[in-house]
């Protein structure tokens, strides 16, 4: 379980907080959503989970134990991450990339054993990128680079997992397998925390929505409970109608023309 309580960010120079006393509970087996604007906050809480920045006030816990009371190679064993932007430094095979995931639970000099081979061979098939695994990493599309990054963060093996805009560059049916996924990993028992634009289709698979605007939970619930039309309209600055959609009954965000300026 990820738990945040009261957290607050800020960056050096900064007059305002990016982050400002965010607290939500990421449970285990559920999948649990971050939305909200552009520079709401979402990416903020995933770097200072990270420990990429420095937190002002407030608590972050990985199963009840202060995630900045873990040694970096621990988060790594129980937490997976797959950042909003990440390159590597030179160019390497997809296998070998994926297998970079299984490092923290190798000794200093120890090589990858056989349960480390199948981790990557699962996550490889997890993500659908086993026709990949002898390809050069530049030598990918952008969303092939995408779900090869997401088989990496599976490869560790970790009880939550973290994700930053995972079906960015992914087409419509890579897209809903990314989420059919993380859903399913959420059902097994992982902690699934998911920063995401695409409303609708958080609508249809999360179990919780924290929906942010201006580093505060604007609102907290099931889809249903937070997606309404009117707060919508308030924090995205553009009329909105919200229905349901026909295939699952979630509800569904249809955003409006505005009428021409004559």
């Amino acid at each position: 379980m990820i738990a945040l309580n009261d957290l607050v960010v800020r960056y050096p120079g900064s007059p305002t907080n990016a982050v400002d006393g965010v607290s939500f509970v990421g449970a285990r087996g559920k999948l649990t959503a971050l939305a909200g604007p552009n520079g709401s906050g979402k990416s903020s809480i995933v770097r200072a989970l990270l420990r990429r920045i420095d937190t002002v006030s407030g608590t972050m816990t990985l199963d009840d134990r202060d995630v900045r009371a873990f040694s970096y190679s621990e988060l790594a064993k129980n937490m997976a991450v797959v950042p909003q932007r990440e390159e590597t430094a030179f160019p390497m095979k997809v296998r070998e990339y994926v297998a970079l995931g299984r490092y923290p639970h190798l000794g200093l000099w120890s090589a990858p054993g056989k349960s480390d081979q199948l981790a990557v061979d699962d996550a490889l098939a997890q993500a659908g990128v086993e026709d990949l695994a002898n390809r050069d990493s530049d030598a990918l599309s952008g969303g092939e680079w995408q779900r090869v990054r997401i088989a990496r963060a599976l490869a560790q093996k970790t009880p939550a997992l973290l994700l930053d805009e995972p079906t960015t560059f992914l087409d419509v049916a890579h897209e809903m397998a990314i989420f059919e996924l993380l859903a399913s990993l959420a059902r097994a028992g992982l902690a699934v925390i998911l920063v995401s634009h695409q409303l609708n289709l958080v609508a249809r698979f999360a179990d919780t929505i924290v929906l942010l605007s201006h580093g505060k939970v604007a609102a907290h619930g099931s889809p249903s409970e937070v997606m309404q039309a009117d707060r919508l309209e308030s924090i995205y600055g553009w009329p909105v109608v919200v229905t349901r959609d026909p295939a699952v009954g979630a509800p569904a965000l249809v955003p409006l023309r505005r009428p021409l300026q004559l």
